[in-house]
């Protein structure tokens, strides 16, 4: 058999070969990376905990960045409430965030256990929330807070309602977006790769040896 006529077929297999290993390894690209949600590393006070001086600024910190939206008026809230008994609200129902800590400006009222309610968005785009509770025992010293009879709203968020509620919609709709870009682009690259491999194997057919 004549060595020359042999190369036609043999380079066919080859570039067959190659285009379908690299169609392989490219619809194994996922959609999209894979994110955790944040996970609660502490807080400040600590669940279950007797505080007796005016904490000044609650914390939630967690094991990753946070994402600040701040700037679109949504995103991350908290409430405080106590004493159980007879309930009031404290601080504006805002919260701040800086890096992976969820913060908030309160002071106290009435001695008793108070409840901490917050929301903030995590790493992955997704909203998060949690609660715990902490007994307050001031003593003498300390100055109390008269607090508010219904909740604070923050920023955007209807009067009289909770602005860790009041965040949901907006949150959602942000994290979606956020989502949906991700998979395009990387579909698109997909795409990209797979029409990249097939001009490259009939560029290779159409060569003579």
């Amino acid at each position: 058999m004549n060595p020359i006529r042999s190369r036609p077929p043999r380079l066919l297999r080859r570039s067959a070969l190659a285009a379908l290993l690299l169609g392989a390894l490219t619809l194994g690209i996922p959609a999209a990376p894979a994110f955790a949600h944040n996970s609660v590393l502490g807080t400040v006070p600590a669940a279950d905990s007797v505080v007796t001086e005016q904490p000044g600024t609650i914390t939630i910190t967690t094991n990753d960045n946070l994402l600040d939206l701040s700037g679109e008026g949504a995103g991350s809230a908290m409430q405080v409430s106590g004493p159980t008994d007879a309930p009031r609200y404290y601080g504006d129902g805002c919260a701040t965030v800086a890096g992976p800590t969820l913060e908030a400006e309160v002071q106290l009222g009435q001695p008793g256990e108070y409840t901490v309610v917050w929301q903030t968005v995590s790493t992955d785009g997704h909203s998060i929330s949690g609660t715990f509770a902490f007994t307050w025992q001031p003593d003498a010293n300390q100055v109390l807070d008269a607090g508010s009879a219904t909740p604070t709203a923050c920023g955007a968020a209807d009067a009289g309602s909770s602005g860790v509620a009041d965040t949901d919609a907006a949150t959602s709709d942000g994290a979606g977006a956020a989502v949906d870009a991700t998979d395009l682009i990387w579909i698109g690259g997909a795409l990209v790769a797979i029409l990249a491999a097939i001009g490259l194997t009939l560029l290779l057919l159409r060569k003579r040896p």
